[in-house]
């Protein structure tokens, strides 16, 4: 409660996020003029009548159309400014190259607090001029409109995320009573929820944007419904096993309640490599998903015990027919059991086909193309009349509703608009007029403080390597040509381009120390865990080859444009910069989860004195059902991301449950096994020293690879408790 009522400490807007790279200087350059920003909006005029030869210049109603609107504009009282036409001064530059269709350009007028009447008044009479003229196309397509289709197609996703009741479904299927099944769902609830009036205080030094509240939400969902179940099925073990409510709480706390912590301690130090990239955008996530996860923590060892305390046995009561009693018995599955006893028989047969497979599936990705997507190409056709706008303006107008931003001001403050700088920004319509390449037309000019403005639009579509390949000529050769040559002028680049070509670049360019820290992490977080120099680069490896196989699968649908209809999504041709290196942070944490709590009941055998095959079968067989069920509940939940409009979060969503579901099967129920039962006795024992143990009667012979345990005749060995037994 406190921490929901904490959001009304936080005033005003919160901090703000600066772009990487040369974008995010220009980006402070603007904001350092304290006038507002330049928002531009185009209206492309085209005749509905596809059929006929409709050319702007000939067509007296397009031309009609054109100059109606453009007096409309200008009747709004200081809405807009700089308008272009095909009806002013050199209107050939607001013409199409095969002269059917016309654009219009405006600047929004005025400071922050007069902007949104005046961009309402602009899109007012917009929509006059279209109703006066039925047969003429009027779409609209500009800064505020795209970022505002955008935020609503966020918005609507997060509606559908909070409403989706998948994860219900599951969660009566493992719980097996309505009670049971309760429980997670509002320890996860009220932890997003604390999370989120948190986050509001946290925002006003931590950038942190609308797009990362689904990731939040949902992952806040998925580690709350996965902690309580570990803890609520070592409950029903122990109940069944003869203890009370209290000593069985007092057992779960520690063995379960340990691997929750060390799980989801596991999971928020990984998050922190985030920040190794030094990107604005990635702190608020981080810092999102490091509350989120600790919250979900610190109720799973403190408001859920005391639940299940003072409920008691009434915990089970509700049950679902057919169903709850066989759930609720929390037996050791049968099916589990029996694969891992074949895999400890064949250890090297059943693991390389696995691995085999895994690698297999992660050959696609050898071939990956990391490319944002653009506006044009993040949310499916029909979804946002100002997307669909946008992308008919692409075809006639290239580059115009997402154009370059040329920043430039003087190094002394005066004003940038000089001479010189007129005849700089000539030589641009000049490169621009030179056979239609890198730079396209209209190029549109407008102050801001006493730094200008330059709108540049760039060939490609937007984010390819086409678009990418016009922002370097741009940059490297047409403006130090141009503006370059003007002294004491400073300037930079920014735009729908850019900006995610400078924020790949930024990320690509640290990703090697982030895998170096969140590897190194987990080497030692394992080391420490389980007391062992072998288990941590073979888990390492186990999670590598999970991830792969996802990201060979997100490759394959996603790049290469399979289940297309399915999924309900045009492929344009690559992945999301920023996913593979989110994606293997975000589940290497996550994995943990499953492997710290395999990991501790096999080693809780082991340190009871069980032959090391049949401490392998016997955790395996303890944890793998409520593993797959938790895994079964994560993926449900992410598949909701799988649901929603965006294409980024399509490709979060895919990869991350098929991740999580290869993990929680191949991974833990194959691979696993196969690799514990090849590294034997050395999966637990140090060069320093053997951690001390029961002894065993039952010599094993898998393989070669046990050795018997050695009895200490000097003085009795005693049982060893193990500090994490999941």
């Amino acid at each position: 409660m406190a921490a929901v009522l904490s959001s009304a400490l936080a005033t005003g807007d919160g901090a703000r996020s600066v772009d990487p790279g040369e974008a995010g200087r220009a980006q402070q350059m603007v904001q350092a003029q304290g006038s507002g920003d330049s928002i531009r909006e185009n209206v492309l005029i085209q005749s509905r009548d596809a059929s006929g030869d409709h050319r702007f210049v000939d067509d007296p109603e397009l031309r009609e159309a054109a100059g109606d609107l453009v007096a409309e504009l200008r009747r709004t009282p200081g809405a807009v400014r700089d308008v272009g036409s095909p009806l002013v001064a050199h209107g050939g530059r607001w013409v199409s190259q095969d002269g059917r269709s016309g654009l219009i350009t405006f600047e929004v007028a005025g400071n922050e607090g007069q902007f949104k009447a005046h961009y309402t008044a602009a899109v007012k009479a917009v929509k006059q001029v279209q109703e006066r003229h039925p047969r003429v196309r009027l779409a609209q397509a500009g800064d505020h409109s795209l970022s505002e289709a955008v935020n609503d197609g966020i918005k609507d996703d997060l509606k559908r995320a909070e409403t989706a009741s998948l994860p219900l479904t599951l969660l009566l299927v493992a719980f097996g009573s309505l009670i049971a099944a309760g429980i997670p769902l509002l320890l996860s609830a009220t932890t997003v929820a604390a999370a989120f009036g948190l986050l509001q205080l946290v925002s006003q030094w931590v950038p942190f944007n609308s797009a990362a509240s689904a990731i939040v939400l949902l992952i806040g969902m998925a580690v709350g419904i996965d902690y309580s179940l570990f803890y609520l099925r070592r409950v029903r073990e122990e109940r069944a096993a003869g203890h009370g409510v209290r000593e069985a709480l007092r057992i779960t706390a520690r063995t379960s309640g340990h691997a929750v912590v060390a799980s989801g301690l596991t999971v928020m130090v990984c998050m922190t490599g985030l920040l190794f990239t030094g990107v604005d955008v990635f702190k608020g996530l981080t810092a999102g998903t490091v509350l989120v996860v600790g919250l979900a923590v610190l109720g799973s060892v403190t408001v859920l015990p005391a639940l299940l305390a003072a409920l008691g046995d009434r915990v089970d009561k509700a049950r679902i027919p057919w169903l709850g009693r066989r759930r609720i018995a929390a037996k050791e599955s049968h099916l589990w059991r029996r694969v891992a006893r074949a895999v400890v028989r064949r250890p090297v047969a059943a693991g390389a086909t696995a691995a085999v497979a895994l690698l297999l599936m992660t050959l696609p990705a050898l071939g990956i193309r990391l490319q944002d997507a653009a506006v044009t190409a993040g949310l499916p056709p029909g979804v946002s009349t100002t997307v669909d706008a946008a992308t008919a303006m692409q075809q006639e107008f290239p580059g115009s509703a997402t154009a370059a931003r040329v920043v430039f001001d003087r190094a002394d403050g005066t004003s940038a608009d000089t001479p010189e700088v007129r005849e700089a920004i000539d030589g641009l319509h000049e490169q621009a007029a030179v056979g239609r390449g890198a730079l396209r037309e209209p190029i549109t000019v407008v102050p801001v403080g006493d730094a200008t403005v330059v709108r540049v639009p760039l060939e490609g579509a937007v984010t390819d390597p086409v678009a990418n390949r016009a922002l370097a000529t741009l940059r490297d050769q047409v403006l130090p040509s141009t503006l370059g040559t003007v002294r004491g002028v400073d300037y930079a680049v920014a735009g729908k381009t850019a900006m995610p070509h400078d924020f790949a670049k930024q990320v690509n360019s640290r990703t090697p120390i982030v895998f170096a820290f969140i590897l190194g992490l987990a080497f030692l977080l394992l080391a420490v865990t389980f007391r062992s120099w072998t288990i941590p680069p073979a888990s390492i490896l186990l999670n590598l080859l999970s991830i792969g196989a996802a990201h060979g699968v997100l490759t394959l649908v996603f790049q290469d444009g399979n289940l297309e209809s399915l999924l309900g999504f045009n492929s344009y041709g690559g992945v999301v910069s920023w996913l593979p290196l989110f994606m293997f942070i975000i589940l290497f944490g996550l994995s943990m989860d499953y492997h710290i709590f395999i990991l501790s009941r096999i080693r809780e055998r082991w340190l009871a004195g069980t032959e090391p095959r049949e401490a392998i079968v016997g955790g395996i067989a303890a944890s793998a059902g409520v593993v797959s069920s938790a895994a079964l509940i994560m993926t449900g939940v992410f598949t909701v991301f799988m649901t929603l409009s965006a294409i980024e979060y399509k490709m979060l969503g895919l990869g991350m449950a098929l991740a999580i579901l290869i993990d929680a099967t191949v991974v833990r129920g194959v691979l696993l096994p196969a690799a514990m039962s090849l590294l034997g006795e050395r999966a637990w024992s140090r060069r320093t020293g053997s951690i001390a143990r029961a002894p065993s009667a039952e010599p094993s012979r898998v393989a070669g690879a046990w050795r018997r345990p050695r009895v200490r005749q000097a003085q009795p060995v005693q049982r060893r408790s193990s500090a994490l037994n999941g």
